[in-house]
């Protein structure tokens, strides 16, 4: 029988028996994390004095770190992390804080990313690929500034944009424009209440006054540790290892997202025929790594178990992936020296309905 066909099979009674919730484990997760990243920042300032080298040392442990974050923000927005609601809501916000990214916000938006996994017409990433039609018809230097701007090494700098300065570049200008809405509404209808001029603002950086709450808290409080941390240990030194360390976890966290769903023929469908299940199976990777960077990356190599069902914690990833081995035999396999291999693959392909390479569409093309 075919794998998609035994896991649709199959699939219920596999979440059932693996979506284990567990406060306790999610605490230890969640301390284990914190206390360790709060060691590392008072080692940052002590090592400053001996060497900078040993400070570069300290950062490089912050990333890892800073990841792990990343990720645990990630499940609490799936609720995942927590048996209790309150828990997962508390501890996504201040994961959220820490990395410098509105966790609701983010899960709202990462949730459309499930409901259409594998749905190329629907959402392409975080590289947002193009189909190779629309590649074809670039000039050669659209062409390579495409290529240019998906390559490995602009990782960090995607990283500082994701975690660093979108977010609190959208905030500000969104509640500057909120606040010259407001103005102009008054001045123009003075009867009308502030309120409803409010209600009437339509932006793209938000969609509900939920949304504008956990940004505008985000960033209050993220500031408010900036200040804190500028005093304490020096506005220098702070900034340096925060940013450095911020942007190489939001590089690894995009390369790690990336490889998980753009890898050499991936699924990649339109709406029509598009099968959730086939996504998961054939669209999502496996990735094979290291048991410590399993730790750093709370199991979220086990991606194709994730898609299968995100209320499955990340502490049952591995166990449900081991007892159903059979059911994801077809589940691409991606060692971490494959990782720069599997970035290549940047053009949809509409008509074989997968991803490809460069080379690979002009041998296509020239055939």
């Amino acid at each position: 029988m075919p794998t998609v066909a035994s896991l649709k099979e199959l699939k219920r009674t596999i979440i059932d028996r693996h979506v284990r919730r567990d406060d306790a484990r999610g605490s230890a997760q969640a301390l284990t994390t914190l206390l360790p990243l709060g060691a590392l920042w008072y080692g940052a300032v002590a090592s400053a004095a001996v060497s900078y080298w040993l400070t570069a040392a300290v950062v490089a442990l912050m990333t890892l770190f800073l990841l792990r974050v990343f990720v645990l923000m990630h499940e609490c927005g799936h609720a995942s992390l927590f048996r209790t609601n309150r828990l997962n809501r508390a501890f996504g916000f201040v994961f959220g804080v820490i990395s410098g990214m509105p966790q609701y916000v983010w899960s709202r938006h990462h949730r459309h990313h499930h409901s259409t996994n594998g749905n190329w017409a629907r959402y392409r990433g975080p590289l947002n690929i193009i189909p190779v039609d629309e590649y074809a018809a670039m000039s050669v230097r659209q062409q390579r500034r495409y290529r240019q701007a998906r390559s490995l090494w602009l990782a960090p700098l995607a990283g500082f944009m994701y975690l660093v300065f979108n977010p609190r570049v959208t905030w500000l200008k969104g509640s500057a424009d909120l606040v010259l809405h407001v103005i102009k509404g008054k001045v123009a209808r003075r009867a009308q209440s502030i309120k409803a001029h409010v209600l009437e603002f339509e932006t793209p950086f938000w969609s509900s006054a939920q949304e504008y709450r956990h940004m505008f808290w985000n960033n209050v409080v993220l500031l408010g540790l900036w200040a804190l941390m500028a005093w304490v240990v020096g506005p220098l030194l702070f900034f340096v290892c925060w940013i450095v360390s911020v942007s190489l976890a939001g590089a690894a966290g995009i390369l790690l997202f990336t490889v998980q769903h753009n890898f050499e023929h991936s699924y990649a469908s339109h709406d029509e025929g598009w099968d959730y299940d086939s996504a998961a199976i054939e669209g999502t990777s496996f990735l094979v790594l290291p048991r410590w960077l399993n730790w750093f990356t709370a199991n979220i190599a086990y991606h194709h178990i994730h898609h299968l069902s995100a209320r499955i914690p990340n502490y049952c990833l591995v166990a449900c992936h081991d007892e159903n081995r059979q059911l994801f035999a077809d589940v691409r396999r991606i060692r971490l020296s494959e990782i720069p291999r599997a970035l290549k693959y940047i053009l949809w392909d509409t008509h074989a309905r997968r991803i490809v390479s460069v080379a690979e569409h002009r041998r296509q093309a020239s055939s």
